[in-house]
């Protein structure tokens, strides 16, 4: 029973649901570099009349992973259009055993929260992101720069934003951000004795 119900029905559905989500990934990678990104962002979000959006992946085919990762773009694309409450609802729901797609929805929860003004809270989700999948240097350091930035600048928190410059540069040595955590550690009072 349950090898016909996979064959029959779970793969199907699994790539009808990736057929769709296609298209709408289309849309959303083209506003990414458009100079007016909103109308391809909604057309992502909502479809185009003879595609579906991230929205209606996630309601028609619910179980799929397609339908998970339409959430992760439903939240960026929410993001994108400064709808972070909307971001928000949709970040936090989504859940992978993909750290790569995990740590980024940490990220953008961060980017929304910080967009609101919570910035304990992006705190939080910027560590998060950076400390979720360590092998992907380029976005853990980004998230832990945001972090250590976040802290010194808003939070006045220099004790932190030490202790986070310090991390940046220890752990991700070879990235851009962490070849630029001595600069900052030194605007922090804090001398390389290298």
């Amino acid at each position: 029973g349950y090898l016909g119900y996979k064959k029959y029905y779970k793969q199907p559905k699994e790539e009808k649901a990736a057929d769709a989500l296609f298209k709408a990934e289309g849309y959303h990678r083209n506003a990414l570099t458009a100079p007016n990104p909103d109308s391809l962002i909604k057309l992502a979000l909502n479809g185009d009349g003879a595609n579906v959006g991230f929205l209606r992946i996630m309601s028609k085919y619910k179980g799929t992973d397609a339908a998970n990762i339409a959430q992760l773009y439903a939240g960026e694309s929410y993001l994108l259009l400064n709808d972070n409450a909307n971001a928000i609802k949709y970040l936090k729901d989504f859940s992978t055993s993909s750290k790569f797609f995990q740590a980024r929805a940490y990220k953008l929860l961060g980017d929304a929260y910080a967009d609101q003004g919570k910035l304990k809270d992006a705190l939080d989700y910027y560590k998060k992101a950076a400390h979720h999948f360590k092998e992907d240097a380029e976005n853990s350091s980004e998230a832990l720069f945001l972090a250590a930035y976040l802290a010194q600048t808003k939070l006045n928190n220099n004790k932190e934003a030490i202790e986070l410059f310090k991390e940046l540069k220890q752990d991700f040595p070879a990235t851009q951000r962490g070849s630029e955590a001595d600069k900052y550690l030194a605007r922090l009072g804090v001398y390389s004795t290298e």
